[in-house]
């Protein structure tokens, strides 16, 4: 009996261990590619977003970064955020017809973004960078795809430029995506809700007239004992002044 348990329990470990290398073997190359983060937003507004580049070579360093805007979703503002150790160059394009921001027409865009590191700031093996970027007003698109290419030191250039498949399966080289919902109007409150609290007021009311009512009521109860015991002190007087009279 006793090596029937051990049995079961050797196949239930090597079962396990099977199983968590398989998703940690699926799940590693998947989430190595370079990604933008927040991956949602909503359409016209502002956000703040990094890419994020993660160095799969095991000798190379991550020394360039080149991120190309989509050309049918053209953005009014684009601004990056300081990288230590890095450079960015900005290149822009013509704009037909011009985007509106703020009531004012811009006939240029931003529509390539372009990091390069200095000294010793390239990303090494095993580890990964941000880059960060404002943007806005989103443009009312459902999806923002940014071609991105990253160089390596030994002069590997890795393109992920792929766009997403209706298949739903994830391409070899995918885009980083941006995906942009609608912003939904602040809805009214409904009829239940305002029926609910309408009755929570006379709920609140009824319990204030009940309130009351205790109130008075023990406000006459203490009214009665405290006649009483007047009534009572009145007849003790009584009682001594005629005996001390005589």
């Amino acid at each position: 009996m006793t090596r029937l348990r051990r049995t079961a329990t050797a196949a239930a470990a090597l079962a396990f261990t099977a199983v968590t290398t398989a998703v940690l073997g699926f799940a590693g190359p998947a989430s190595a590619h370079v990604s933008v983060n927040p991956q949602e937003a909503t359409q016209g507004g502002y956000g703040r977003f990094a890419f994020r580049v993660p160095t799969e070579s095991d000798s190379a360093s991550t020394t360039k970064l080149e991120v190309v805007l989509p050309e049918n979703a053209p953005v009014g503002s684009v601004s990056t955020m300081p990288v230590p150790g890095w450079t960015v160059a900005v290149e822009k394009r013509k704009v037909d017809p011009p985007i509106e921001v703020h009531g004012s027409p811009l006939t240029e865009a931003v529509s390539k973004l372009t990091w390069t590191a200095t000294g010793d700031a390239a990303i090494k093996p095993g580890q990964f960078q941000e880059f960060p970027v404002s943007m806005g007003p989103l443009p009312s698109v459902d999806t923002m795809v940014f071609k991105t290419l990253q160089t390596y030191s030994d002069g590997t250039v890795v393109r992920w430029i792929d766009e997403p498949t209706t298949g739903g399966e994830e391409p070899e080289k995918p885009a980083p995506v941006l995906t942009l919902t609608g912003a939904s109007p602040s809805a009214a409150p409904s009829a239940p809700a305002v029926a609910a609290v309408a009755a929570a007021s006379d709920d609140d009311d009824d319990d204030a007239e009940n309130g009351l009512a205790v109130g008075l009521g023990v406000a006459g109860l203490v009214a009665g004992v405290g006649g009483l015991v007047l009534g009572g002190l009145a007849y003790a007087r009584s009682r001594r002044e005629p005996a001390a009279r005589a």
